[in-house]
């Protein structure tokens, strides 16, 4: 793709991530669209979760992002759907990223224009969040996911959708609903911990993520203690057939909180609970520019090609997946 182009990036989330003839389909849905470029499609059998990444020019962006939203609306049913990450539906969450010469601005218009088409040609309901929201509790992610799939019903009666029905007809018992944003690159970013007790992943959790958690205090009153990095979201997910647990991230501003940084404090915490981390992943793509800050800070100056190589090791990257940067850096790939 020339680079005088306009690139958006699209990183929808569908759920489904055992069934590979649906998501071979979604992610054909993607294929076939014109001035657009399948970068990665990542399956996870655990989170029963599939990552596609794309990017291309805004207006094949649009129309494969409602492609594969309305192919994964057909072919998955969420009355039936069960995984360990959190979702409300069939595509659960479907961000747009300014990749070249594209702004915030035109992100944002995009997901308005995307969710409206979602709304009304496919009767299921949108809500727009991050940069696109319209009021700000609508900014994140989790507030509009709370109760998952299994309380939208009250969800929408709580909170009326920007696009599509309000109502929990049949049509959405099956879709569920699906959230459709605009944001900066976010690095979707596990940490591997020698424990299958998910209790010690959910507090490292609580104690990193920056919404930390609720405690009472000496006075019964309730309080939020901050947690330690900015711009880091996380949960504690059991990963039944490894054996092992997951702090599992979203850096949604990785300048301000390097892979590294994460990696290096849920360490840390993991050595108060005598547990170690056992590597770590990132699911589906990452600048370059990420991984060479970590490659600085375990080997110091060196060349592109041992810096990369570098985070790789320290970071532990190809322990549980084979980490390629060939298909994972998203500047190899565009």
């Amino acid at each position: 793709m020339p680079t005088d182009k306009k690139i958006i990036e699209c990183v929808p989330n569908f759920s489904e991530g055992r069934n590979l003839d649906i998501i071979d389909k979604i992610a054909s849905a993607v294929k076939s669209t014109q001035n657009v470029k399948l970068l990665n499609v990542e399956p996870d059998k655990d989170y029963n979760r599939t990552v596609i990444t794309f990017a291309g020019e805004p207006s094949g962006v649009k129309e494969a992002a409602f492609t594969a939203i309305s192919t994964a609306s057909e072919l998955i049913d969420m009355s039936r759907q069960k995984g360990e990450h959190p979702r409300i539906g069939a595509t659960d969450v479907c961000p747009i990223i300014p990749v070249a010469n594209a702004t915030r601005e035109e992100c944002v218009k995009l997901a308005d224009e995307l969710g409206s088409e979602v709304g009304e040609k496919l009767g299921i309901p949108v809500y727009l969040y991050e940069d696109a929201a319209r009021s700000e509790e609508r900014r994140n992610l989790e507030n509009i996911r709370k109760g998952e799939y299994e309380g939208l019903e009250q969800k929408l009666r709580d909170w009326v959708p920007d696009y599509g029905p309000a109502e929990y007809n049949d049509k959405v018992r099956k879709s569920g609903a699906t959230v459709i944003g605009a944001r900066f690159f976010l690095i979707a970013y596990n940490v591997n911990l020698n424990t299958k007790d998910v209790r010690i992943a959910n507090e490292i959790a609580r104690k990193v993520r920056e919404s930390g958690s609720m405690i009472t205090d000496e006075t019964g009153e309730k309080k939020r203690v901050p947690g330690i990095l900015k711009c880091v979201k996380a949960i504690g997910v059991e990963l039944r057939e490894h054996n092992i647990s997951q702090v599992s991230m979203n850096l949604t501003n990785y300048k301000e909180t390097p892979i590294h940084t994460a990696f290096e404090t849920v360490k840390t915490q993991a050595r108060e609970f005598g547990m170690e981390t056992m590597g770590s992943e990132i699911i589906g793509l990452v600048p370059k520019e990420a991984l060479i800050e970590a490659g600085v800070f375990y080997a110091g100056n060196n060349s592109e090609e041992e810096l990369i190589k570098a985070a790789i090791e320290n970071l532990g990257l190809s322990q549980l997946n084979k980490f390629d940067p060939g298909n994972k850096i998203i500047e190899n790939l565009l």
